[in-house]
């Protein structure tokens, strides 16, 4: 093997994403993250209590704290982050150079692997920097830079390795590259957690089977904590304390040797995900990937559009209600119909919870809720990206309006489907209670803020996608706090989280507008 060929191709993978805008939002995220993790003692709140009693924000207690927080969704943005690249080989044309050369299947995708890899380490890196930096700030006793690396490597390295295998190994199997690919993994990572539920928390450190594919280390950083603070009533995140109790201190030994040899099983075992891509790799074959989306391939998420087909027809009066509305809402009313056109099963999705809401039982609804906004999430996810993906971005660049008016328009269409989808559970929502539809509507409007924001800032509809369905996941095991309670599914919005939304929205709208305005 050539060393320096194989040095190189690291290299460039590492350096084509490092240059990514997705990279710089997701860095100034990471940070922002970081800084937001931690609550100021002094306004009688922790990191971490036990019980009422506080633990002291040493270097171990930080390093633990914030790492098994940062997991929950570094796996999963991980995924989405790395993802891509083959897509963007076929794009530009290099697919095809690539799958010419000398260079074999296996020694390519192990490049591309250990390239993301060495991608994802360097976000983890900064991050932990940041969270250092914050302890300069709010933590207690010197920074232990060992203490850190250790804690975070043990952590998400499994993690890492994890992402990346899927993610090379979606890119590898045709039917798996587009969007069908992004839910199959959100739907693996949500059930390695419902996997977790039946390992013992509270019993002894051992080797375990399970324990294996808890690749986001979850189940190990709590075991940690309780081997270490011998207590079950374990508060992480903004925990309240009574100050009167005398504050403790965590152990900087945290890792026994069999925890360590768990997490690096893990990461082999994560790492062997990659396999079958050797095996399967189309290699840019022009019978099984196209750049056109009529002809790519024939997964159920196309094989359902194209049973749908039919219902492209009930869309044709929005073509000409667009053409008599002039200036921006014609735009968005042809975007909305575009976007429909091209995704056919979303009309049979529409029909569904328009007429089951209609007769559904209140008690219902909350339900037919979540099912409606995750199809909306994924529905709308490249509707900001969609002109910069088919290369026609400077074409309708340049249209009345420019880049700026363009941005708006594809907010306006994000926010109709929206709109198209709970119509009917807003109105029976108002019904009941007027404050469940308003916090409804803020939160259709934050969410298609972010999804434009995120969507032009980094040129692809995965950014929004990971943080969405995250916020999905998150939202349905957390239902009773109200400022995850977006579009009050869950029913506990109140008006503080509704102003929170107006919030977001207005920055995301700001910063989007002026980003395009002033800036490209």
């Amino acid at each position: 093997m050539n060393m320096h060929a194989i040095k190189i191709l690291i290299l460039t993978e590492v350096r084509l994403r490092m240059r990514r805008t997705s990279t710089l939002v997701t860095l100034f995220a990471v940070a922002a993250l970081a800084w937001l993790m931690f609550a100021d003692q002094s306004g009688g709140y922790t990191f971490i209590a036990i019980g009422n009693a506080r633990v002291l924000n040493t270097s171990s207690t930080i390093a633990i704290g914030s790492v098994s927080l940062f997991g929950l969704i570094f796996g999963l943005a991980g995924f989405f982050l790395t993802r891509g690249r083959i897509g963007e080989d076929v794009r530009c044309g290099t697919g095809s150079v690539i799958g010419s050369s000398t260079i074999s299947s296996s020694l390519f995708l192990m490049c591309r692997w250990l390239g993301g890899v060495g991608y994802l380490v360097l976000m983890a890196s900064v991050f932990m920097l940041t969270v250092m930096v914050c302890h300069l700030f709010r933590g207690t006793g010197p920074i232990q830079p060992w203490v850190y690396i250790e804690t975070y490597f043990i952590i998400l390295f499994p993690l890492i390795c994890f992402s990346v295998s899927c993610a090379v190994l979606f890119d590898s199997i045709a039917p798996l590259m587009g969007k069908l690919g992004d839910v199959v993994f959100f739907f693996l990572w949500v059930a390695q957690f419902t996997a977790m539920n039946s390992v013992d928390d509270h019993g002894p450190i051992q080797f375990c089977s399970l324990l294996l594919i808890d690749f986001s280390g979850t189940v190990m950083s709590v075991k940690s904590l309780l081997a270490q603070l011998h207590s079950n009533a374990i508060s992480l995140g903004y925990a309240s304390f009574d100050p009167q109790l005398p504050a403790i201190t965590l152990s900087n030994d945290l890792w026994t040797s069999t925890m360590v040899l768990m997490r690096l099983t893990s990461a082999a075992i994560a790492s062997l995900v990659l396999l079958p891509a050797f095996f399967i790799f189309h290699r840019y074959s022009t019978d099984k990937v196209k750049v056109s989306h009529t002809s790519q391939r024939r997964s159920p998420l196309e094989m359902a559009n194209q049973f749908t087909r039919p219902l492209t027809r009930l869309i044709e009066p929005l073509y000409k209600l667009a053409a008599h509305f002039p200036g921006i809402w014609g735009a968005a009313l042809a975007d909305v119909a575009l976007t429909l056109n091209s995704s056919p099963a979303a009309i049979l999705v529409l029909l569904i919870v328009f007429f089951t809401s209609l007769v559904a039982k209140f008690t219902f609804l909350p339900v037919l809720l979540l099912v409606s906004t995750l199809a909306w999430g994924i529905i709308i996810s490249d509707v900001s990206t969609r002109d910069y993906i088919s290369g026609c971005e400077d074409m309708t660049g340049v249209v009345p309006g420019g880049v700026h008016q363009r941005y708006l328009r594809q907010f306006v269409a994000t926010f109709i489907l929206g709109m198209f989808l709970s119509c009917m559970i807003m109105l029976r929502f108002a019904l009941h209670d007027a404050f469940l539809a308003a916090a409804l509507l803020t939160g259709l409007v934050s969410l298609s803020a972010l999804a434009s924001l995120c969507g032009r800032l980094s040129r692809t509809p995965r950014l929004f996608l990971s943080i969405f369905l995250f916020w999905i996941y998150v939202a349905v095991q957390v239902p009773k706090v109200a400022i995850i309670d977006i579009v009050a599914f869950n029913g506990v919005a109140n008006t503080a989280s509704a102003f929170i939304q107006l919030g977001i929205a207005t920055t995301a709208l700001v910063l989007g507008y002026s980003y395009n305005r002033w800036i490209k």
